[in-house]
């Protein structure tokens, strides 16, 4: 099978662009920067993967903020429409979107069935959801994958994390109180493996056990064997991030009902192993 990766180079996109390799695939990295490049460049793949966008682990800064939502909404938008003249032409795509979609509670549990929330990353996962599913006019079928807290090596959240704990400097953010819905890369690729071969409609790619930011602090200073006595203040991390500060210190607890009912199976649902198994 031949699927362009829109996206390959991020943590993510590596990672799936190796497991389509070791299976036999081929995947083809291609830029969204160009949307009319990329879709010609997209002629004769099966399977089409749009992982593009701009890091929302940053400052938002209007400007920031502006390019994060171009680069799920317009530059994709732009892109459909190029590829809706090609041949060969793919016949799925499967989309990025975020666990952002449905807001921050803390008292909330969500499903794929629940509607969008109504703060800024839950209008542009709604935008960016909205402009996936043009891909159906075009016959295509089409998968949704909403992604929570990826932990993995080599990039991510644990890349910035664990230098901070293994010094003895991490600690619980706020009232740690806040849920992080979170899941181990090898499931994130094996869920987008499973939307490739198949699956369509939304998938919430959370493993099935979620935990407080308390939770996580206290498994993630077990798993590199350090004390965690130090909390961050939320006002730090807004001082810091701005207005994104409320991914770390609100959060959701999201369960991916539709994606175990679709026949998905994680591999890593305790925390512990999971954290131990990185770390390590």
């Amino acid at each position: 099978m031949r699927v362009t990766i829109l996206g390959a180079s991020g943590f993510i996109g590596r990672a799936l662009a190796d497991a389509l390799r070791a299976r036999g695939d081929t995947p083809v990295p291609v830029s969204l920067r160009d949307p009319a490049a990329a879709a010609a460049a997209s002629a004769g793949s099966d399977v089409v993967v749009n992982l593009a966008g701009a890091s929302v682990a940053s400052r938002w800064t209007t400007r920031h903020k502006r390019e994060i939502e171009r680069s799920r909404v317009a530059l994709p938008r732009a892109y459909l429409e190029a590829l809706a003249t090609v041949k060969p032409h793919p016949s799925a795509y499967v989309s990025a979107s975020a666990i952002g979609y449905y807001g921050t509670s803390r008292t909330v549990t969500f499903t794929e069935t629940n509607g969008p929330g109504h703060d800024f990353l839950a209008r542009v996962c709604a935008g960016w959801e909205t402009e996936a599913r043009h891909a159906a006019t075009q016959g295509m079928r089409v998968a949704i994958v909403r992604t929570g807290l990826v932990l993995g090596r080599d990039g991510g959240a644990l890349a910035k994390l664990i230098p901070i704990f293994r010094a003895g400097l991490g600690g619980v953010v706020g009232s740690g109180k806040q849920w992080y819905s979170w899941i181990h890369l090898e499931d994130q690729v094996g869920i987008y493996l499973h939307a490739i071969d198949g699956a369509d409609g939304v998938l919430n790619a959370t493993a099935p056990n979620p935990v407080t930011n308390r939770v996580f602090t206290c498994a993630l200073a077990a798993a590199v064997r350090r004390p965690a006595l130090l909390p961050v203040p939320a006002f730090a991390v807004q001082l810091f991030l701005g207005e994104g500060a409320i991914i770390v210190t609100e959060g959701q607890r999201v369960l991916p009902e539709r994606t175990l009912a679709s026949g998905f199976r994680f591999r890593h649902s305790d925390l512990d192993e999971t954290l131990g198994s990185i770390v390590r």
